[in-house]
């Protein structure tokens, strides 16, 4: 199977030898009356240690392509992937086919799978026994710059 060019992703280990420590307000901002100064306590949350469950099994990848920009995932995302997690119908998951990656949902069915775009532009991708098929990882947090 010849992919559609949709997307490519780049993998990347996080270094978890580092505390990342940033600034944190326990009580969330407030997105209707401000809160009175005093009520900011400012404490500390480690990204690594929020975001990473499974270390051992964790990814970070840069989405480059717009297949599932109706999913709100971009070009230039951020995401975090876990491969530990077991895959569920409907995931947004990181599948590695015919020796390319692409991010797609995952679509079970009586039929196989089918990996699904959230763009309408792309075609889905029905997964045959004859393809070299992985689904590679779980996605479970996208982090993006407004």
């Amino acid at each position: 199977m010849v992919m559609d060019g949709s997307d490519r992703i780049e993998i990347m280990v996080p270094d978890r030898d580092k505390e990342l420590g940033l600034p944190y307000s326990e009580g969330g901002v407030r997105a209707g009356f401000p809160s009175p100064a005093e009520d900011f306590m400012p404490r500390h949350i480690d990204l690594n240690r929020e975001l990473i469950k499974h270390p051992a099994s964790t990814f970070y990848a840069r989405v480059c392509g717009e297949s599932m920009t109706g999913a709100g995932i971009g070009d230039g995302d951020l995401l975090v992937i876990d491969r530990a997690v077991e895959p569920y119908d409907m995931c947004v998951a990181v599948c590695f086919l015919d020796g390319e990656f692409t991010l797609k949902y995952v679509k079970t069915g009586p039929d196989g799978l089918t990996l699904l775009p959230a763009n309408p532009s792309f075609r889905p991708i029905k997964v045959s026994p004859e393809d070299q098929f992985t689904l590679w990882g779980v996605v479970r947090y996208v982090i993006k710059k407004l």
